[in-house]
């Protein structure tokens, strides 16, 4: 997999934050290491970033996640500006320059915002820093409402024409049952076609963290290798993995490329 030279990163609400709702230091420290080391070595590197709003639950001393759309918009108003500084922070820390993106699912269905944005992250890579991106919360509830940015990162992943996408999550990969009921269930390490049946067995909510589940993970699967990008389904919980990916070892869930689907 040496060969992949641009190489987009989803990072979900639970890989993120604790249990308690406040942000995981040490894995995003981990995280954000991994990448600037992965840019110093040749590669161009993207993050997607979900997060805001379990960061902002816990800068607001929150109890729990806000039920209504708009109290959810109001903690990623306030979580955004938090996980940006603390990408930035970190980053920093090993002398890579970032760059905020906030999008919303018109700005991909415009052709013209769409092509401004296409225009933006290639000079990001260009200039040798690292596009962060998020949805827009406050204006746009996609995200909030029906997953939690997978989707995105890989309509993100078609734009800048990755090699890879790699959607680190709280789980090792797609399981032929769920793991979390059945102790026997196994890993599905390879999947050359995301079927009806696949994605029925994927159903099911995600964390009370994060909006995703498998399913919504599948969906951007579908979405990716469609347009010939390969995908990985893995654990974020140690993100040292990720140069284990690039070494070629089986990790997670790899989701060949495919040129068609049946609608």
């Amino acid at each position: 997999m040496q060969h992949f030279q641009r190489i987009v990163v989803k990072v979900g609400t639970s890989t993120l934050t604790y249990e308690t709702g406040k942000t995981n230091i040490r894995r995003m420290m981990k995280l954000c290491a991994v990448l600037a080391d992965l840019h110093n070595a040749g590669h161009d590197v993207a993050l997607v970033t979900s997060g805001a709003i379990g960061v902002g639950v816990g800068k607001l001393g929150l109890a729990q996640k806000p039920h209504d759309i708009p109290g959810r918009q109001a903690a990623a108003c306030v979580g955004q500006c938090e996980l940006m500084f603390m990408y930035d922070k970190f980053f920093g820390e090993y002398g890579q320059k970032i760059g905020q993106m906030l999008v919303t699912k018109a700005d991909f269905e415009n052709a013209e915002r769409c092509e401004n944005l296409s225009n933006t992250f290639e000079k990001l890579f260009e200039y040798g820093a690292i596009p962060i991106i998020n949805e827009n919360d406050s204006v746009a509830t996609e995200e909030i409402v029906y997953g939690d940015n997978d989707s995105l990162s890989a309509v993100v992943a078609s734009l800048v024409g990755a090699d890879l996408l790699v959607i680190l999550t709280d789980i090792d990969g797609l399981f032929d049952d769920n793991p979390n009921e059945n102790p026997d269930a196994r890993l599905i390490p390879v999947v050359d076609e995301i079927t009806d049946e696949l994605l029925a067995l994927a159903g099911g909510a995600g964390s009370s963290r994060g909006t995703g589940g498998m399913v919504t993970k599948l969906f951007a699967a579908r979405i990716a290798t469609k347009q010939g990008i390969p995908v990985i389904v893995m654990n974020g919980s140690e993100p040292q993995d990720l140069y284990r990916v690039i070494d070629g070892h089986k990790i997670g869930t790899y989701f060949e490329a495919r040129d068609t689907y049946a609608d």
